[in-house]
């Protein structure tokens, strides 16, 4: 390090809901690598399962890794991002959160998504340079194993903070069900990923039935072109609730359904909101040894496939920033990031979000 370097600061998760802020002096980036200047990270769900201490991996990180940011310094070799548009200092980027090693068992067989080393950089403590390696932070490393890409210019900030996570996801998921125009499709949450996927669904030609407890999430999922709306104030029990669904399809199912809410309990009864012969994908719960009971008879005799998703492929990032460019006028995607917290109020952030008084919550760098 050379002496009287900027220095930024970072917040580390020491331990299950044990915030620390740390200050330390900014690197230059290796070579292949990018140094950002974050602009905003956002609050996920995953986020509150690392912070819950729940994450079967992540225990203790610098927490943070959906964002938007500036270039500040490029590592030898770096000119362009990956689908070959040019960066130079103070261009704004996004990249895919987990490393794409192509080394490993998973990355030969083309599964980049499901790379043995996803999280190796994500997951060494800030002692270790290049210390910034989350994105609750005032800058971040960019591994030269991380996809990165160029947010296109009409795409505002705050909108284009969600790209690496929730919206890349969604895609990629039902991408993995091959949703079709005139299918339907139930999605159980209408948080973020939920709002997303209503937005996918739609685009695609589908038509869409949300289900959720929250007032201000259905009004949402409403905006953005729900075509039906399922309350679990309404409807409170999961008999009830596949009742409903039923009626809305002439007592068949969804073609497609989606699990996006993180309660384990929402698996066992979505499949009974699938029609025969549909697809299930399954997203929200990420945290293993959290089980529920459900009917293996049921699923068999309605052969409704099961499709589990975690992270994505890394180019659907790029997918998503054009989804997004192109898409400005048709859905309200600045509802999907409500609320700014400034970088010292972390902790509240993360209270907030667990208590689901915002839809999502975003901190803005200084």
């Amino acid at each position: 390090m050379v002496e009287g370097r900027e220095r930024g600061r970072l917040v580390y998760l020491a331990g299950p809901q044990q915030l620390e802020y740390q200050e330390y002096e900014l690197p230059e980036p290796e070579p292949g690598g990018i140094l950002a200047r974050v602009v905003r990270a956002n609050v996920c769900g995953s986020e509150l399962h690392i912070w819950k201490g729940l994450h079967p991996a992540v225990k203790r990180c610098v927490l943070g890794h959906e964002m938007v940011g500036r270039v500040q310094a490029l590592g030898a070799g770096v000119e362009a991002d990956f689908a070959g548009a040019p960066l130079e200092v103070g261009t704004r980027i996004v990249a895919a959160y987990f490393l794409t090693c192509r080394k490993c068992r998973a990355c030969r067989r083309g599964d980049f998504n499901l790379c043995e080393n996803a999280y190796r950089f994500w997951m060494r403590p800030p002692q270790d340079a290049p210390h910034f390696h989350g994105t609750f932070a005032t800058h971040y490393c960019i591994h030269p194993d991380q996809y990165v890409y160029r947010v296109p210019d009409n795409v505002p900030d705050a909108i284009a903070s969600f790209a690496n996570c929730a919206l890349s996801q969604v895609l990629y998921g039902l991408d993995q069900a091959g949703l079709a125009a005139g299918e339907t499709v139930v999605i159980q949450g209408a948080g973020g990923l939920g709002l997303a996927a209503v937005a996918v669904a739609k685009e695609r030609g589908a038509r869409v039935i949300a289900i959720d407890g929250v007032g201000y999430r259905l009004e949402a999922a409403e905006a953005f072109g729900a075509d039906e709306i399922v309350d679990l104030r309404e409807f409170p029990t999961p008999e009830a609730r596949a009742a409903e669904v039923l009626r809305l399809t002439e007592d068949w199912g969804a073609d497609v359904g989606m699990e996006l809410t993180g309660v384990p309990a929402a698996f066992g009864e979505g499949i009974a909101l699938v029609r025969p012969g549909g697809r299930y994908v399954a997203i929200g719960n990420v945290s293993p040894g959290q089980t529920v009971p459900f009917d293996p008879g049921y699923l068999t005799r309605r052969q409704v496939r099961i499709i589990p998703v975690i992270r994505y492929q890394p180019w659907y990032l790029l997918k998503t920033l054009q989804l997004l460019s192109a898409t400005l006028d048709r859905y309200p995607w600045h509802l999907l990031v409500d609320t700014d917290f400034a970088f010292e109020d972390v902790n509240e952030a993360l209270e907030q979000s667990e208590r689901r008084e915002v839809r999502r919550a975003s901190i803005v760098m200084p």
